[in-house]
């Protein structure tokens, strides 16, 4: 099952990447501080390390920055030289502070978004029935300040199967596996299912809604893989979603076996949206490709500049997972996608969704197995997404 890949049997494929390529354990390919700057890509500084898998973020600025862990915990990273006394457990210092919060039941790190009045949002992924978690997955809590623990607040899995997924390849429609989260001004929440290949949105009240559907993609088999350099239908598997600073929902996508580099996309839909269909072969109306040409998408985030794109891999999730070796397959990325044409960067045409986007891979092959990705003051990356990792920051 592809779209269960992403947070069961990858794991294994993972921790086999890392053994291998004797990368650290930092989310920094080289440690500490990346290398130096070169023109528009940003250098690497390390905020907080000694995190566990992890891969939520919200950046909330000024130095505050929500972080999630395997086992479920969500913490409040504090750094140096800010002022945090109304925090309980902040202390003035040089290093950085990790406040733990609460904790949500589950085996992979959840989704985390701050919302409204210092509400705190967290989404877990499904869980196979023999999972310890499997009773709490495919969830999103709620969290304030003062609870004793979150609480569950809408049930994607049941949503998902009154709302079946038309597209689905794997004789799976009502499978889901909520990836992405994004908390919305009003209080409600957007939420995109990885197997499902949807993104919902949760109202305040927790009824739920289907935003847009993505369809498949025909890709051509890469090399060493069974029918090379033939076509295969691909799913989509959404798994991010942010607001950008036009208040657009853009939506990222893993693609599915054989997991071809260069065809994960960003789509774009306008708020209120709802039914849409994100079509690679019409990527226009009411769902428009933004960008197009990367590899497995496992997060966005969106600034002033434009929208972020973490790749797990720059190989591809399917490299990760190879039961032989391959070398670099650990080596993921982040991406600034912008809508114009400035700045050094690579190009790729939205064929008919909006014409053409600049992509510019910030601090390049320095990121092991990123998970999460949020912008404040400055763009803010987690992993890597299994065993020891790190918050860290581009400058």
């Amino acid at each position: 099952m592809v779209k269960r890949r992403i947070t069961t049997s990858l794991a294994a494929g993972a921790v086999l990447a890392l053994a291998v390529s004797g990368a650290a354990s930092a989310l920094a390919g080289h440690g500490g501080h990346g290398g130096g700057k070169h023109h528009d890509q940003g250098s690497l500084e390390t905020v907080l390390d000694g995190l566990d898998g992890p891969r939520g973020v919200d950046a909330l600025g000024h130095g505050r920055t929500l972080v999630t862990e395997t086992d479920g915990t969500f913490s409040l990273v504090l750094e140096p030289r800010h002022h945090w006394h109304h925090w309980r457990g902040a202390r003035h210092g040089s290093a950085p502070r990790k406040i733990e919060l609460g904790q949500v039941p589950t085996n992979f790190a959840p989704a985390i978004a701050a919302g409204r009045h210092g509400t705190i949002w967290l989404l877990t992924g499904g869980a196979s029935p023999d999972e310890p978690a499997a009773d709490n997955g495919a969830t999103l809590f709620k969290w304030r300040p003062g609870w004793a623990a979150p609480v569950a607040f809408a049930d994607i899995a049941e949503y998902q199967e009154s709302d079946p997924d038309p597209y689905d390849l794997e004789n799976l429609p009502a499978d889901s596996n909520p990836f992405g989260l994004a908390a919305l001004r009003d209080g409600s929440v957007l939420v995109a299912d990885a197997a499902g290949n949807d993104l919902l949105h949760v109202s305040k009240s927790g009824d739920i809604e289907t935003v847009a559907r993505l369809k498949p993609r025909v890709v051509e088999t890469p090399e060493g893989l069974p029918g090379a350099g033939t076509p295969a239908t691909a799913e989509a598997v959404a798994t991010s979603v942010t607001v950008g600073a036009d208040g657009a929902w853009y939506i990222g996508e893993l693609r599915g076996y054989p997991a071809t580099p260069g065809t994960s996309e960003i789509w774009r839909v306008r708020p209120g949206t709802t039914d849409a269909v994100c079509d690679p072969e019409r990527p226009w109306g009411s769902c428009k490709r933004y960008a197009d040409g990367l590899a497995s998408i496992v997060d966005l985030g969106a600034g002033k500049k434009g929208i972020y794109a973490v790749t797990l891999s720059k190989l591809s999730w399917l490299a990760v997972e190879s039961p032989t070796p391959i070398p670099g397959a650990e080596i993921g990325g982040l991406f600034l996608v912008r809508g114009d044409h400035h700045g050094s960067s690579w190009r790729r045409h939205g064929h008919g969704g909006g014409g053409t986007t600049s992509i510019t891979e910030l601090v390049p092959d320095q990121l092991t197995l990123p998970g999460g990705v949020d912008v404040a003051d400055a763009p803010y990356v987690v992993g890597p997404v299994f065993g020891p990792g790190a918050l860290a920051k581009i400058d």
